[in-house]
């Protein structure tokens, strides 16, 4: 019973993510850990899911042409040995769910709280502090095993680089090369999947198909940030309470 009410709600938070541009890695995490999910298979089992889940995404949004690849290269390139360095790390279990819980729930606030998220007004980028978010970016990506689009969409919003929508096209992309990575990564550090990875990985891709779908044809900017907000903040205090 645990383990068929554990794939419903991957299914379930992998259709909420996706409509806000997200793969569902901090939820994949949060859902696995109260359900008994072994710690060492976390983080290993949540990237293999959002490598699923943003692949499928980042087609899609390839598809509809909504991606700025030139900003997307720019930051991603740069993240890859952020992420690889990341996911070499192994936190003791109880620092590893405050980090995670605090930078999300910091990523919420700053999302709806600066008026460039709220304006949707858009500035220059520049290459050198675009390589700097991708750095750190991908590193909270290889450490936590979400991806690294939680992290990046808000600061991209935040620094008026992007509107919601279009931070909420760039990190499937941004997700799936780092996941692929910090992926990589954590299994050279010997961590292991859940014998159960694969089960999640099927209802993970249904609940993408279906998030995504509703994400490009219903979702409008403000619904975006504010969906994508509330995701962040409610996993942020449900791993900090857990």
């Amino acid at each position: 019973m645990g383990t068929i009410v554990t794939a419903i709600l991957i299914a379930l938070v992998s259709t909420i993510y996706a409509t806000a541009g997200q793969a569902g890695g901090t939820a994949f995490l949060a859902i696995m850990a109260f359900m008994g999910v072994q710690p060492a298979e976390l983080r290993p089992t949540a990237l293999a899911l959002n490598v699923i889940a943003a692949g499928y995404a980042t087609w899609r949004a390839y598809n509809h042409g909504t991606v700025d690849w030139r900003l997307f290269r720019w930051i991603a390139i740069a993240s890859l040995p952020g992420a690889f360095a990341g996911g070499l790390l192994v936190l003791e279990d109880s620092l590893y769910f405050t980090v995670v819980g605090v930078v999300l729930i910091m990523a919420a606030v700053s999302m709806v709280s600066r008026k460039a998220a709220i304006t949707g007004t858009q500035i220059q980028v520049r290459p050198v502090p675009a390589a700097a978010v991708g750095v750190a970016t991908g590193f909270l990506s290889g450490l936590t095993g979400v991806g690294g689009g939680v992290f990046l969409a808000p600061i991209l919003i935040a620094l008026a680089w992007t509107s919601p929508k279009g931070a909420a096209s760039l990190s499937p992309p941004f997700i799936l090369v780092n996941s692929i990575i910090g992926l990589v990564a954590v299994l050279l550090a010997r961590q292991r999947l859940t014998p159960l990875a694969g089960l999640f990985a099927v209802l993970a891709l249904i609940g993408a198909v279906a998030g995504t779908w509703i994400g490009l044809r219903f979702m409008s900017e403000r619904a975006t940030k504010w969906v994508l907000a509330s995701i962040l903040l409610f996993v942020g205090i449900r791993l900090l309470l857990r």
